[in-house]
């Protein structure tokens, strides 16, 4: 059963005999998808077929590569798994404002269901798709536990003001799955296989970010890292999760970033499992709480993704030291070679570059590093964003639009004792790694040798 506030019609229109169109965007994966359930339940309530399209946007800012392909090679294993259930499956590579209503109109649709994103350009997307269609257009929140827009109807302060919001609504809210079922064997509304080849060669990205080996893409092999991490690291989590040398993380953001897995399902997974409870309440805090907290905030904050969104008292502090002496500056140039005077930063950067990730605690100190090192806090903020969207998996997310806006912004967080650049911004530095972990094992693991 999906619960209906998970779910949101954004028109009045009546519903046509014709297909069921879900377009599949932020949520790509055929299991544990909230919106692709909805989907087919309309369809059966209509008896009308089911289609699945995905919407290839051929270039998004600072995306490259990497990206693509870790997100082309899990939409080939979608493809497959949605033949195995008899539902067609679509892509069209452009602009979704052309692309959608004429795939709406060419098959004659009687309604479209959409899964939802709190990103400008996904909203934008949508209301000039929307505009075009004369059918009911549905929106579900596939992506979090408790729907964005049912969590809290406000921009949250906090994770302390949003967390008994959501926790008084998980027990309404996180649910088993229903199983989606195999559709009828006279749907005459087939797909041409998708010729991936040539989409790639469609793709007018920066190629120069090349994919990455040590993930692997796609619905499976999410859930074999996600058993990896319950059987051999959950149960240390909450001791060890801040050492960069230990690998206690799940390596699950990519995914959940790509909408390859369902947070929903880790929570359910990781709720039954043996470990302690205290790891299992750490990791859900920053699975649930914290995570769903960057949806609020890019949700109901349209300035998200840069420092004219941040709290007044956060702004006020920035300009008392913006004038402040800085003991070193760089360029964007000099921070994407890693050429700054500090090993350790250069050491994450490096990671960075090459594996397409950074460890959680390293990324506060990485960003902070580049508010102390840049003219402002403008550049500072442009350039964390650059950086972290051009090279990291979970680039381009409401996480990493947070993680930026509240080490160098402080959003979410609260004034700390003043200090030169960072003026009532909490401060990270050196030495404070040097007493979470080992920081000479760690800036040797990425080949940079620490004095």
């Amino acid at each position: 059963m999906i619960h209906p506030e998970r779910i949101r019609c954004l028109n009045s229109k009546q519903r046509l005999d014709g297909p069921v169109i879900y377009w599949m965007s932020r949520d790509q994966r055929v299991r544990h998808n909230w919106a692709l359930l909805f989907a087919e339940q309309l369809s059966l309530d209509s008896n009308q077929p089911l289609i699945v399209l995905f919407n290839l946007v051929t270039s998004y800012p600072q995306a490259a590569l990497r990206h693509y392909d870790f997100m082309l090679k899990n939409m080939m294993q979608v493809e497959k798994k949605l033949q195995t259930l008899n539902i067609p499956f679509f892509v069209r590579a452009g602009n979704p404002e052309s692309e959608l209503p004429s795939f709406a109109a060419e098959h004659k649709a009687g309604a479209v269901v959409a899964d939802f994103s709190p990103l400008k350009t996904s909203l934008v997307w949508k209301k000039k798709v929307f505009g075009q269609l004369s059918i009911p257009v549905y929106e579900v929140d596939a992506h979090n536990i408790v729907p964005c827009w049912t969590a809290s109807r406000k921009l949250e302060f906090s994770a302390r003001t949003i967390r008994p919001k959501i926790n008084g609504r998980l027990e309404t809210f996180l649910t088993v799955f229903p199983e989606l079922q195999r559709q009828q064997s006279d749907n005459t509304t087939l797909p041409y296989p998708v010729n991936w080849e040539k989409l790639y060669e469609k793709l007018h990205i920066n190629r120069a970010v090349k994919p990455v080996s040590w993930i692997d893409p796609g619905e499976d092999a999410a859930q074999k890292v996600l058993e990896d991490f319950i059987e051999h690291r959950l149960n240390d989590y909450a001791e060890k999760r801040n050492d960069p040398n230990a690998h206690a993380v799940s390596d699950l953001s990519p995914y959940l970033h790509f909408g390859q897995i369902s947070a929903q399902h880790i929570a359910l997974e990781i709720q039954k499992s043996r470990a302690r409870k205290e790891s299992k309440d750490v990791f859900l805090e920053e699975l649930v709480i914290r995570r769903e907290l960057a949806d609020n905030y890019c949700y109901y904050n349209e300035h998200y993704d840069s420092l004219s969104g941040i709290h007044p008292w956060a702004k006020e502090t920035l300009n008392q030291h913006r004038t402040d002496k800085r003991d070193y500056l760089y360029t964007l140039d000099e921070f994407e070679r890693a050429s700054t005077h500090d090993p350790l930063w250069n050491a994450a950067q490096k990671e960075l570059g090459k594996k397409g990730k950074m460890h959680g605690y390293l990324r506060m100190y990485w960003a902070k590093k580049i508010l102390e090192w840049t003219p402002d806090p403008e550049t500072a903020f442009e350039t964390a964003i650059y950086l972290n969207d051009t090279y990291s998996l979970d680039g381009r997310d409401p996480n990493g639009f947070t993680g930026v806006a509240w080490s160098i912004g402080g959003v979410h967080d609260r004034p700390w004792f003043e200090r030169p650049v960072f003026g009532k911004i909490r401060y990270m530095n050196y030495n404070g790694c040097v007493r979470k972990f080992n920081v000479a094992q760690y800036i040797n693991s990425q080949g940079i040798f620490s004095t």
